[in-house]
């Protein structure tokens, strides 16, 4: 239930934006395996939640009272109390989502994923087998005693099965058993018989075998349980020392974090229930029931026999004509402003980006900031080959990004052993920008500089589902001032002055009220306003009271925000010249794009930045011009059909609801814009 407020309650509102992924999975248009992929986004976005919000949350209740009345328009416990509500509600649609549907259609496609159905003679040697032969030596039976000095200890997001026993004196026990999805998979394909393929979860291996486990007790039960724990590091920024070391510490500390949710299922009978609940010392609020089985991110694991069929079709990544006829991505750059759509157009310029800088003679300097790093990263390589090959490279590094500070840290003490300078997180701010700078200098004396704007992270692994537009240009104002921010970054000493971009902690906050003040006297002075905004998250009050002063004044406003959305569209006297679009589809909306009318001299930006309190306030964010008409009209005509998508689209309506509309003609944003991309390349 809503909370009563001129803004959407962040938590509640991202709960209607992970009910949006629930709707994609529960419909029967969707491709099966593209439907049981969102069941795992669901889950795998769920367990998060958990681990940072819900955590937080419980936090702020059990602090001062007072304070929290000061600082919020409603008690968090009323908050909290509507959280967990929802999620109980969206738990069960999951599991009749799962159950009734997904199941059923599996086995209509002649693939069977065992439940309830009795194991065939056929499978059931070859899963003894597995279990005996893979499974069994990851497995830690503890009989539990609430009264022993030491307790077991639950793993962050690991599933155990609770048993209830009978042993050989007829006296009741409980048992906890690991199931090692940690070491081996989830979903084991059994052997195939006649047309029929056969999948079996690795928790019903074990339990298929649990008498051999408990040869000598009676087994009465088994209930799978499972227990997130606070992940946020809470790492406080005001304290002087190394930060890396405390980044390491804190990670270490990660998975033993306090319990968050500990999910049961919800067959348990409630004396196991209260057992666990003493032994593990949970609070009421904390014991969420579930179903029979949990981590159902896992099904990413789930085979697909048929594969491509029961699959989206796959959109093969378009070539980029002007830099297909290039010898040297420089020269193309040369000759004007290069944009590019992820993952539309392939990735792979970003990283010939980065390759031909390493070995290009005239290369002199590379500067760049990571935030979130592939794995296995071909431009951290390709930056280390330039610091061999005698190029000047600075990288940024943020070991702050939440659960990749350890996957940075490696990169980054890789890269600094190359003899690369690395720069780590600035004290109480996280740089989140995703840009990068090549500097070559001619024989002649000419020094140019390549800069690279972007909206998603260098990474080439989420370049593959995340849709994200970066900009090449060697504008030479836009390329200076990303030099001054490098500097400052490296330095912290002299403060950058920014014109063409737009800079958290600088200029951002003034420069986006300036643009809305704009549009509001055009409509002042009887001209049309109109402002279109694409978000991943807006959150902050201050920006939404100035779209609302905006809409009052006559301005229109299309919001397209994939997640956290706090503003209330379409509220008569508040908001009624606002809307808010939300896409949900194959690829993940990962874009920010601000469009300005400006009666008729248009102007747009694209950039890292969220509308969220921390990459306003508490973050190094970078929006940059896209001052190439007919590089905007690329981005305008994505939004245009982004704005009329009424297949994976919804609008927000005023109550938090994801609400299908109508349009005259059917429209798929993502495969529209695709082969839009493909006939603009051949004309």
């Amino acid at each position: 239930m809503e909370l009563k407020s001129q803004y959407f309650d962040r938590d509640l509102s991202w709960l209607s934006f992970n009910k949006r992924i629930l709707m994609e999975a529960a419909n029967p248009d969707v491709p099966l395996y593209e439907r049981i992929k969102f069941l795992a986004i669901y889950s795998s976005n769920l367990d998060e939640f958990f681990r940072v919000r819900v955590a937080a949350l419980r936090s702020i209740v059990n602090i001062d009272k007072k304070k929290i009345n000061k600082r919020f328009n409603h008690k968090p416990s009323k908050t909290l109390d509507a959280v967990l509500a929802e999620v109980n509600k969206q738990q069960q649609e999951f599991g009749r989502i799962k159950r009734n549907e997904i199941v059923p259609a599996l086995k209509n496609n002649n693939i069977i994923l065992y439940r309830d159905e009795e194991i065939l003679p056929e499978h059931q040697k070859f899963i003894n087998h597995y279990f005996k032969s893979k499974v069994l030596s990851y497995l830690q039976p503890h009989i539990l005693n609430v009264d022993a000095d030491k307790k077991p200890f639950l793993e962050n997001r690991l599933i155990y099965f609770a048993l209830d026993l009978i042993d050989v004196n007829g006296d009741r026990q409980y048992a906890l058993l690991n199931i090692p999805s940690d070491f081996l998979p989830r979903y084991i394909k059994l052997p195939k018989i006649g047309k029929l393929y056969y999948y079996i979860t690795l928790d019903d291996i074990v339990k298929e075998n649990l008498s051999f486990l408990f040869a000598s007790y009676q087994i009465k039960g088994c209930y799978s349980v499972k227990l997130n724990r606070d992940a946020e590091l809470n790492i406080d920024d005001e304290y002087s020392g190394d930060l890396v070391k405390k980044i390491k510490k804190q990670i270490a500390k990660r998975n033993i974090g306090v319990p968050s949710r500990f999910l049961y299922d919800h067959t348990m009978p409630d004396k196991i229930l209260i057992f666990l609940k003493d032994l593990f010392e949970l609070e009421p609020d904390e014991i969420v029931p579930g179903g029979r089985y949990h981590n159902m991110n896992d099904l990413f694991q789930l085979g697909n026999p048929l594969s491509p069929k029961l699959e989206n079709e796959y959109l093969e990544p378009l070539p980029k004509r002007i830099l297909e006829n290039q010898t040297s991505i420089f020269d193309a750059i040369d000759q004007g402003d290069v944009l590019l759509h992820f993952p539309y157009q392939t990735y792979d310029y970003v990283l010939r980006f980065f390759n031909e800088a390493a070995l290009d003679p005239f290369v002199k300097e590379i500067k760049a900031t990571f935030y979130r790093i592939a794995p296995e990263s071909f431009i951290c390589n390709a930056l280390i080959s330039a610091a061999n090959n005698g190029k000047q490279v600075t990288v940024f590094v943020e070991i702050k990004a939440r659960f990749d500070e350890q996957n940075n840290l490696k990169w980054a003490e890789r890269m600094e052993e190359a003899g690369i300078r690395i720069i780590y997180s600035i004290p109480g701010l996280k740089v989140h920008a995703k840009v990068a700078l090549v500097i070559r200098s001619k024989e002649e004396g000419e020094i140019s500089q390549y800069g690279y704007f972007g909206t998603g992270n260098f990474n080439e692994k989420t370049a593959t589902i995340y849709a994200d537009q970066a900009l090449f240009t060697k504008h030479f104002e836009m390329t200076s001032e990303l030099n001054s921010l490098f500097d400052y970054l490296c330095d912290h000493n002299q403060v950058p002055t920014f014109n063409y971009l737009m800079v958290s902690q600088f200029n951002i906050i003034e420069k986006f009220v300036e643009l809305i003040d704009r549009e509001i006297d055009h409509v002042k002075q009887g001209k049309e306003g109109h402002i279109i905004i694409k978000l991943n998250n807006l959150q902050d009050n201050a920006m939404i009271d100035k779209l609302y002063e905006a809409s009052n004044a006559g301005v229109k406003i299309e919001l397209i925000v994939r997640a956290i959305c706090c503003i209330k569209p379409g509220v008569e006297g508040l908001s009624e010249h606002i809307t808010v679009h939300r896409i949900v589809d194959g690829f993940l909306e990962h874009s920010r794009v601000f469009w300005f009318y400006n009666n008729g001299a248009e102007e747009l930006y694209q950039g890292s930045a969220d509308w969220m309190k921390r990459n306003l306030y508490r973050r190094i964010e970078v929006v940059f011009p896209v001052l190439n008409k007919k590089l905007r009209d690329e981005v305008k005509q994505m939004l245009n059909f982004q704005l009329h998508d009424n297949i994976k689209g919804v609008m927000l309506d005023k109550d938090l609801i994801n609400q299908h509309f109508e349009t005259p003609t059917p429209m798929r944003s993502q495969v529209a814009f695709y082969k839009w991309l493909a006939e603009r390349e051949l004309k």
